[in-house]
């Protein structure tokens, strides 16, 4: 049996767009023992709902839960409105404002004449109306429209809910497809999957199944397929598939086998209805084709804009060398001033080549050039990173505001919409894209949406380091379709005597690698040890390091599994470099042991609370009793966590190489061994390397490491934009 509580809705304590309500509830009736000293009482109460007022009676079915914070609350799962049933309770509803043009006295009218059984009158034969003095046709039409409002959503809501949507899924389909919401689920339900965000073919497909939808149905076939396009693409970063490729996998999520006939034809419905396209048996999601093309079509654009011809650029230069007490080698005064003439601009160059500081004079001869104050190009130039720490990072050094590129075009989490839209487009005339290597395809498209037509665009990155999570390879693939518009930076201002590190990582890439130059290396080496040893002399390693400031001292792992895995190493870890103690608290989540002082890292973004996906940080306080609390340390910056939140943040005394991208540290301990095979190639350990400013020591095994620098498995994505920009050109 439910438990239920019966009454009304008195107020709301807090509201979402998403429809989720904390709100107080006056209980008038309950089928649950533990709930009948709250009749006639007032509960708090949490769940999502369509909408809901004090005039009417509701039905809500959940469960009792203790908050720590805010104590007893009943949780929704779901609800019913119920009609009001006796004479009194009919005639308030109506006249409660719900219904225009019907006030206390005409209400009273009503139901002295429909008696009990009003609303069931009014919606079953409106025409009764009529016998009510004073009421005219105009008000019975929109007494009986507005009444089948009233009740559609909440029998739709209803029926939805016996489909087996949470209340919160409910609302969505509700809001989205209004009335016709149940005959579109008829029609087809998966087609819920491409009109709403947050709903996976997964979840579903389980309810289709559940409704006894045949496994092979043409629909489920059809969704099916752009359920593995999706995660073939976002698994291997591809833009597009081949048709054998796709029948693979699907047939896994079908459990179903299906005639080839039946796969070719749900391919020819796909293409037919635009959601799928091919091109020369290439097999594209609609977005990702379309997001190629319009990412070629604005370079295109821009890289055959003629250049311009500032005047006193030269001299400007100079002054700002003297202002910076800097001298600029020629690749970076190309860089600079390419700037001013190109409007389509790629800056790239591996570690120690100066790409922070081109970034700094960007602005400052930005600033100088067209005389802006500091305010006034703040409004012109947008600097923009992937990442909240690579954005930190820019801000720090050029002390310039930099955002991440979702927060310069204001995407909207809940609905997964950005603001900024080709709609809706950013005034600013600059944009300098910093750690560029790191943004996908669907990012560039729709940064470019966002932008005016004539917008200039710079690029700043190393193609080297790893491609980006999502899908494509931008970088890599505009910096060889635009040769004329790409500037190499070549020269090292951090090597030889300086960084050995720096000359290893250009070394990786031209394959120059030999056991020579781990030796005599005060910043560079290299310790072998095998698997059995390696926890063992990671700890030796890591002593020396104990009490070395947490932000200058990472260990990076390629791997979260196997016995050296990251999420091993940071058990054994935790015990060496924060140790149990009496005047240190602790607590458990989801089996892993939290204590304070263990280093962190935050693994979402949180912008209201300036913390973002891979920031570092220092667990300074934990509670942990009936009110359970963790606060975090982030460099001066103290968020606080409920246990709603502890998912948002693991141990950080060991990190992966994919985490660490964007980030830098003064000493890196990078453990490189045969058992990490399937992650040792070339761009993630270049990667890894290229994290360290002043030592890096790898430990393991030599030819685990001569292994992934001969690994180019990176060059596996398959793209097109590169194709597309050259063909269009």
């Amino acid at each position: 049996m439910e438990t239920y509580i019966k009454g009304n809705f008195r107020k709301s304590i807090f509201q979402s767009e998403s429809g989720y309500y904390i709100g107080i509830f006056k209980v008038k009736e309950t089928n649950d023992e533990e709930l009948i000293d709250y009749i006639d009482r007032t509960i708090t109460f949490t769940g999502y709902f369509h909408e809901l007022n004090e005039e009417d009676t509701y039905l809500f079915y959940g469960n009792i839960v203790q908050h720590e914070k805010y104590g007893e609350q009943f949780q929704v799962t779901k609800y019913e409105r119920v009609m009001p049933e006796e004479k009194d309770s009919i005639v308030e509803f109506l006249a409660g404002g719900l219904f225009k043009g019907i006030g206390k006295k005409t209400a009273q009218k009503i139901v002295d004449v429909l008696g009990k059984d009003t609303l069931n009158i009014i919606l079953e034969n409106p025409e009764n109306l009529l016998l009510i003095p004073g009421i005219t046709n105009k008000l019975i039409d929109s007494l009986h429209t507005q009444l089948l409002d009233y009740q559609s959503s909440y029998r739709t809501l209803l029926a939805l809910s016996e489909y087996g949507f949470t209340t919160k899924e409910s609302m969505s389909i509700y809001h989205h497809y209004q009335e016709s919401a149940l005959s579109k689920l008829e029609e087809n339900i998966y087609q819920i999957v491409l009109d709403i965000h947050d709903f996976s073919f997964r979840r579903v497909d389980a309810i289709a199944l559940r409704k006894e939808i045949a496994k092979d149905d043409p629909r489920r076939i059809q969704a099916a397929i752009l359920y593995v396009m999706n995660e073939l693409c976002n698994l291997y970063g591809h833009s597009y598939l081949l048709q054998e490729e796709i029948a693979v996998y699907l047939m896994k999520v079908l459990g179903v086998r299906i005639t080839e006939e039946e796969y070719l034809n749900a391919l020819s419905f796909l293409q037919t209805d635009t959601l799928i396209v091919v091109r020369e048996e290439k097999y594209y999601l609609k977005e990702m084709y379309e997001a190629e093309k319009n990412i070629a079509a604005r370079v295109r654009y821009l890289s055959h804009l003629a250049e311009e011809k500032p005047r006193k650029l030269s001299t400007l230069l100079k002054n700002l060398e003297e202002k910076m007490e800097i001298n600029y080698n020629e690749d970076q005064k190309i860089a600079i001033q390419s700037c001013f003439q190109k409007h389509f601009l790629i800056i790239t160059g591996g570690p120690g080549t100066g790409k922070t500081t081109i970034v700094k004079a960007i602005v400052e001869l930005f600033q100088m050039f067209y005389g802006y104050s500091h305010e006034q190009a703040s409004d012109k130039i947008a600097l923009l990173a992937p990442t909240g720490r690579a954005a930190k990072r820019i801000n720090e050094s050029t002390l310039f505001p930099a955002l991440t590129i979702h927060r310069f075009l204001k995407w909207n989490k809940d609905l997964d919409r950005f603001a900024i839209n080709e709609y809706n487009k950013s005034e600013v005339e600059w944009v300098v894209v910093d750690e560029a290597s790191m943004v996908d395809t669907y990012l560039m498209d729709h940064l470019l949406k966002g932008l005016s037509f004539n917008t200039k665009i710079i690029l700043i990155g190393d193609d080297n380091q790893l491609p980006s999570v999502g899908p494509g390879e931008v970088l890599k693939d505009l910096i060889a379709a635009c040769p004329a518009s790409v500037v190499f930076l070549k020269h090292l201002y951090r090597q030889g005597k300086d960084s050995s590190i720096i000359t290893l990582a250009h070394d990786m890439m031209e394959d120059r690698v030999d056991k020579s130059m781990f030796e005599g290396k005060k910043d560079l080496s290299f310790e072998r040890c095998d698997s059995m040893v390696l926890k063992e002399r990671l700890i030796d390693l890591c002593m020396k390091y104990k009490d070395t400031n947490y932000k200058k001292f990472q260990i990076l792992a390629p791997m979260y599994k196997t016995m050296n895995g990251i999420d091993e190493l940071n058990v054994v870890l935790q015990k060496i470099l924060n140790p149990k103690s009496l005047m240190k608290k602790e607590i458990t989540v989801n089996g892993v042991l939290y204590r304070e002082e263990d280093k962190v890292i935050q693994l979402t973004n949180m912008p209201d609370d300036n913390v973002f996906n891979g920031d570092i940080g220092i667990i300074q306080q934990i509670t942990n009793g009936t009110k359970k609390e963790i606060v975090i340390d982030f460099d001066g910056n103290l968020v606080k966590y409920t246990p709603s939140q502890f998912h948002n943040f693991k141990h950080a005394f060991v990190i992966s190489i994919h985490k660490s991208q964007g980030s830098e540290f003064d000493t890196v301990i990078m453990p490189i061994l045969k058992s990490y095979h399937k992650m040792l190639y070339r761009k993630l350990i270049y990667t890894g390397v290229t994290r360290s400013k002043k030592e890096l020591y790898l430990l393991g095994e030599m030819d685990a490491f001569f292994y992934a620098v001969h690994n180019h498995q990176d060059n596996m994505r398959r793209t097109t934009l590169k194709d597309m920009i050259v063909r269009i050109s």
